[in-house]
Formats: C-alpha cells, sequence, structure tokens
C-alpha cells in the first residue's frame, strides 16, 4: 500500500504539532497471518515543542478481516517513557498486554479493534446505506481497558483544503461523559467522500479550546483525489 499523510495540528492561528500516518509498502506476517503496517507518528511543534512530545502508534492489522494482530505504543513526554505492547488473540478472545516486566492478559469480546484498526475500519463501512444520525459501532481495547467505539454519521458537505475543496463525509466519534472534551460531539471529522475515506480536517473541542488537525502533505495515496477547484 505505503500510503503517506501528514497533518498539521492547531491552536488558533498557532501551530503547536504535526502528525505523521503511514502504511508500510509490503506486509507482514503475524500470528501466521499477512498484516498490514500502520503508524502514526505525533510530535510538538513551535513554542509547545517546550513540553517535547514524541509518540508512536504501530498496528499490525490483518489484510483479511481488518482485525489487529498485535499493537505497539511509546510515549515520550518530557521525562515520561511509556512502552507497551499488546497481543491480539482472536481465536480465544483475548488480549495480552506486555509492559516493562509485567505480562496481563483481559478476556475480550469478538472482533476487538486497537484504537488505529477501529479508525482503519471505517474505510470499509458503506456509509452511503446510513442515514444522518445513524451510528457504526465496534469493540475497543485501548489503555487495559474495552469500549464501544461509536461513530455517528453527520451527512455529506464540501470544505476547503490547500489542495482544493473537495466533497466529504461527516463523522462525529461519540463520547462518554468526561472532563476533558466538551460535550459528546466534541470531535468532528471530515472524511474525504472517494474510495481512499482519509480524514483532511478534524476538530476537537477541549475544556480550554479547540485544537484543529488539517491535511499538509500527501503521497502514495491508493487512489486519486477528486479536488474541486
Amino acid at each position: 500500500m505505503g500510503e503517506e499523510y501528514n497533518y498539521r495540528v492547531k491552536y488558533g492561528i498557532l501551530t503547536i504539532g504535526s502528525a505523521n500516518v503511514g502504511v508500510d509498502n509490503r506486509t507482514y506476517q503475524v500470528n501466521g497471518l499477512p498484516c498490514y503496517k500502520i503508524h502514526i507518528y505525533g510530535r510538538t511543534e513551535g513554542i509547545t515543542d517546550l513540553f517535547r512530545v514524541r509518540n508512536t502508534y504501530t498496528t499490525y492489522m490483518d489484510t483479511l478481516n481488518y482485525l489487529p494482530q498485535k499493537f505497539e505504543y511509546s510515549a515520550r513526554e518530557n521525562n515520561y517513557k511509556r512502552d507497551q505492547v499488546l497481543y491480539f488473540d482472536h481465536n480465544k478472545n483475548v488480549v495480552v498486554k506486555k509492559e516493562k516486566e509485567a505480562i496481563d492478559t483481559y478476556n475480550v469480546p469478538d472482533n476487538i479493534h486497537d484504537v488505529i484498526s477501529g479508525y482503519y475500519s471505517l474505510r470499509h463501512v458503506d456509509f452511503s446505506q446510513y442515514t444522518i444520525g445513524q451510528t457504526y459501532s465496534a469493540p475497543l481495547f485501548f489503555d487495559d481497558e474495552y469500549y464501544r467505539f461509536k461513530v455517528r454519521y453527520a451527512g455529506k458537505g464540501t470544505i476547503k483544503t490547500r489542495f482544493g475543496k473537495i466533497n466529504v463525509l461527516k463523522l462525529n466519534p461519540v463520547l462518554p461523559d468526561n472532563k476533558l472534551f466538551k460535550g459528546e460531539d466534541a470531535i468532528r471529522v471530515w472524511v474525504s467522500d472517494d474510495r481512499n475515506r482519509v480524514p483532511v480536517k478534524i476538530e476537537v473541542d477541549f475544556s480550554f479550546g479547540t485544537i484543529v488537525m488539517e491535511i499538509r502533505k500527501y503521497k502514495k495515496n491508493l487512489f486519486p483525489f477528486n479536488w474541486i477547484d
């Protein structure tokens, strides 16, 4: 596949970070299955780089059912460090977590996802069959807990990017009550309404303000984007 996407993260007029999303151009064998390797690398930029964040998320997702077989997480935030690996056994419905010297096992539902494969599963959802307000749901495991990942379909639209306008699907991940995000629809995602199904813009309402993530660069996309002049 070999896709690569780069996003700029802004708070108001300030660029505060970036995110790179990539899919390797070859497959890997994990649990005896051919897998895509998908990785996300996020970092602070500009004045916020004083806090120096360098976080990496990697999943190995099988090419047949698009389920995770292995997930790696590495956090580097100032002096804080954390590394963990999750192994998924979909036959036994368990996730095994290895972190430092500890090994923990969790019972999970069928077809459990990690945070990356959960998003990539959306690329294969036919939202043309959805009505506005209808919700897609899937089980998800992250940070030692099982969640019910839900995304509400909010219709179609057109947005402007640095490459031109593009037709999009509007999606709202549904969040449980919490103190960090502002409201149930605090995250708004605009995904290209084409065969790529790539986020071109994301807005997140935090309690302190809104963060915006916009596509900045891309290459090796699977299909041509239909940019509108």
